[in-house]
């Protein structure tokens, strides 16, 4: 079971959400404001935080932005606000999972196991330092990603990208050149099926393709079905010499 921060001004929506968890067997512990989320989560300890957006002394996207200078626990953000915008700032910030409110406490559960298992399943494939690392190189070198140290290289500058874009980046191109549903890249890389909202995936994809600039193209939209990546058109891409 896990230690679970929750964080929301309305004393209302933690006891819901206290209760749920609690429910489920998990401990919760919770926090008012962003200010307290992230002095909370400098004392360690927590498995994953949920996190409201519109709070007061600090707003859930300068919480999270605080967190990640010294933490990768997981977050789960929740808002009223479900605008692309909002959704877009979130994942590029580096939460895990973005809920709308009104929400299903029972879904929001299911939610927090599905990102669990996935950073869990992420932490323990990490290979022990004696293994030869497994890299890709496309377009002569000019994409590179070495996939066991969960870094990506345009032309030799590093791109950073969010936790999760690397996740599917990583998905895409080791099944490279093969059309996966929609449902397959949520089963796969968020670790739940019908749970997951396919708009999370689309708006993953958005900034996916703006971290890889000039290799956007690369990875290609399957109407009706889902996204393919094609290395073929990574070739000849390259920074002009």
């Amino acid at each position: 079971m896990y230690n679970i921060l929750v964080v929301d001004d309305e004393s209302r929506i933690r006891t819901i959400i206290k209760k749920y968890a609690e429910f489920e067997g998990h401990t919760v512990t919770e926090a008012a404001d962003g200010m307290e989320a992230v002095l909370r989560c400098r004392e360690g300890g927590f498995d994953i935080v949920i996190m409201d957006i519109m709070m007061p002394e600090l707003d859930g996207f300068s919480a999270v932005r605080e967190i990640r200078k010294s933490s990768e626990v997981p977050i789960i953000m929740l808002s009223a606000r479900g605008e692309e915008y909002d959704k877009l700032h979130g994942f590029e910030l580096g939460i895990d999972d973005y809920v709308v409110k009104p929400f299903s406490p029972k879904e929001l559960m299911m939610r927090v196991d599905a990102v669990m298992k996935r950073y869990r399943r992420v932490a323990s494939a990490v290979p022990d330092g004696g293994k030869p690392h497994e890299i890709v190189e496309l377009d002569g070198g000019g994409l590179k990603a070495d996939i066991t140290a969960r870094l990506v290289y345009i032309d030799g500058e590093r791109v950073d990208m969010s936790p999760k874009e690397y996740d599917l980046f990583f998905y895409l191109l080791a099944n490279r050149n093969i059309a996966l549903s929609r449902e397959q890249l949520l089963r796969e890389v968020w670790g739940y099926d019908f749970y997951g909202d396919a708009r999370t995936l689309d708006t993953h994809i958005k900034l996916l393709r703006k971290s890889l600039g000039r290799y956007a193209d690369c990875v290609v939209t399957l109407r009706g079905v889902g996204y393919r990546f094609e290395s073929a058109l990574a070739n000849g891409k390259g920074a002009a010499k």
